[in-house]
């Protein structure tokens, strides 16, 4: 059985509050999920990138870690994070924990 065709000068029910709660709930988490598949994406495109910085190092026996770029990075983040309305404490630790993993991975081609 199917739906009784929309009459003329018939209206829908309003929307109850915790309907328009829930519309809005699904839609800002679809805007997450768009936001979240963008950071791995992002991730993955930046690690392809230090990789290759990676290879060139272990190619040219430079060390893996690179202090002093990074402590330009941390504050460049921080400026970024500032202009972004971001905690910049959180970018700098989100930063640290790439840094880290990037580190490891250029460990593992230098041996």
């Amino acid at each position: 059985m199917t739906d009784a065709p929309d009459l003329p000068g018939a209206e829908a029910a309003p929307e109850t509050d915790a309907e328009r709660a829930s519309r809005l709930l699904a839609g800002l988490r679809g805007d997450i999920d768009n936001l979240d598949a963008i950071l791995v994406y992002t991730l993955a495109q930046r690690f392809k990138a230090t990789q290759a910085v990676g290879r060139l190092k272990a190619a040219h026996d430079l060390p893996p870690a690179d202090p002093d770029r990074e402590a330009r990075q941390v504050e460049r983040l921080r400026r970024l994070a500032n202009d972004a309305e971001l905690d910049p404490v959180f970018a700098e630790s989100f930063l640290a924990f790439i840094i880290q993993e990037v580190i490891r991975h250029h460990e593992k081609l230098k041996s």
